[in-house]
């Protein structure tokens, strides 16, 4: 069976650092950091006082009011992301099959705040069940996907993959695998994830996987670094159109970039913590590279998952040493979650859209607040300490691993004609 080739033919980021992809961009490249103080709620007592909140995002601002009450914030941030993603996108819905275009869409949690809300409401009264009648398909993982299709009448394969953190990287590589078997002309991908609520953050601290640096939010973020004392939690949206080349050129689309091929494993190890050596983490990137045809030597770049936790970036760097050997030094390897924090299941997706950026405008973003080596990583790897490098990048990789054991890992390429 010769499989059908897959492009990238639109784009949309709601970010901590960027409410579309050019304020992203812009955002990754000048090195800023969207860690603040918690205005959601009172954090005052919570070990872990700030989080990467958006800023200056209103839902009433891009969806009719009616409408964004009955969305919890993560399928919110979804449709504004899919919005900015399918306009990029330029198709003529006129000529569209519709029944060929679906959506695929990946979330680790959900509508947590929602689930909150309703069960703290409930607690606080005297027994009687009171509930929302959108309590349910607002808080429900799938219902972001379900929301973009009912928009647009997209009706194609649509569902929701949940694998954590991996599973916006889960959902992509499901989207691609569709088009390219024949199932879909077009999808969007993607995921969103609103978790900066009291049981998101309350949940993390209590599993001491959060930064508690409260004295300095901005430099709390720091992959790589001998200090790094856990992620920051974010929140957000990413969007992408996935085409089938042929059918793109037809209709004269932009292309960005080929999707040239996805990886996926489980550690098999530990329901938090990575395995040591980094297996997982070998296994899905030589998983990506068979899946892409291609050698560790033509990879310019990886997005690393780098959440700044003290086991997780030593086990990526061992792992990627593993894979690509000498070749890794030659490399550009960075951790934007130190600019945008961990955006959880919707991870995946910006970090892809920011190796596809550093792919067309030839520079790689940083990795910000490296202060001190750690001994234990090598530090002849190039992590993009602190600020942008410019070079040609031809091939990237995105890896994102999650709770579980979870891994997976796509891999973006310049258009070949």
């Amino acid at each position: 069976m010769v499989l059908r080739r897959v492009v990238v033919t639109g784009l949309g980021a709601l970010t901590p650092i960027g409410n579309n992809i050019e304020e992203y961009w812009n955002g990754l490249i000048n090195g800023v950091s969207g860690a603040a103080p918690i205005t959601y709620f009172d954090a005052s007592k919570f070990k872990t006082q700030f989080a990467c909140e958006l800023k200056n995002f209103n839902a009433e601002d891009f969806l009719d009011r009616k409408e964004a009450r009955k969305m919890d914030r993560y399928a919110q941030y979804a449709m504004v992301a899919s919005d900015e993603a399918v306009l990029d996108a330029g198709f003529n819905f006129e000529k569209l099959d519709k029944d060929r275009v679906g959506v695929i869409w990946g979330s680790g949690i959900g509508g947590l705040e929602t689930f909150q809300i309703e069960v703290l409401n409930f607690a606080a009264g005297d027994g009687t069940p009171k509930f929302n009648p959108f309590f349910i398909p607002k808080m429900i993982a799938d219902i972001a996907g379900g929301h973009i299709s009912i928009k647009y009448g997209f009706r194609g394969p649509n569902f929701t993959t949940v694998s954590a953190c991996a599973s916006s990287t889960n959902a992509i590589i499901d989207a691609f695998n569709y088009i390219r078997l024949g199932h879909a002309d077009a999808m969007v991908t993607g995921g969103s994830e609103a978790a900066v609520t009291i049981a998101g953050m309350g949940g993390f601290n209590a599993m001491h996987a959060l930064s508690t640096r409260n004295d300095d939010p901005k430099t709390a973020s720091r992959p790589m670094d001998k200090d790094r004392d856990g992620f920051i939690l974010g929140e957000g949206a990413g969007a992408l159109v996935l085409e089938e080349y042929e059918h793109a050129v037809a209709r004269g689309a932009k292309i960005y970039c080929e999707i040239g091929g996805g990886g996926m494993s489980a550690d098999a190890h530990h329901i938090t913590a990575p395995h040591p050596e980094g297996l997982g983490a070998k296994n899905v990137m030589l998983n990506c590279l068979r899946d892409a045809g291609l050698q560790a030597s033509d990879v310019d770049g990886v997005n690393m998952h780098g959440t700044s936790t003290p086991l997780g970036d030593m086990a990526e760097s061992k792992a990627i040493l593993h894979v690509f050997g000498e070749h890794a030094y030659t490399m550009n390897l960075n951790s934007t979650k130190s600019m945008t924090g961990h955006l959880l299941g919707a991870a995946g997706a910006i970090e892809t859209i920011s190796s596809i950026l550093s792919m067309k405008y030839g520079i790689v973003p940083p990795t910000i607040n490296h202060f001190t080596n750690d001994e234990s990583i090598d530090s002849k790897l190039n992590f993009t300490f602190n600020v942008p490098q410019k070079r040609e990048m031809n091939v990237v990789m995105s890896n994102t691993f999650g709770f579980g054991g979870h891994n997976a890992c796509v891999l973006v390429k310049k258009l070949a004609i």
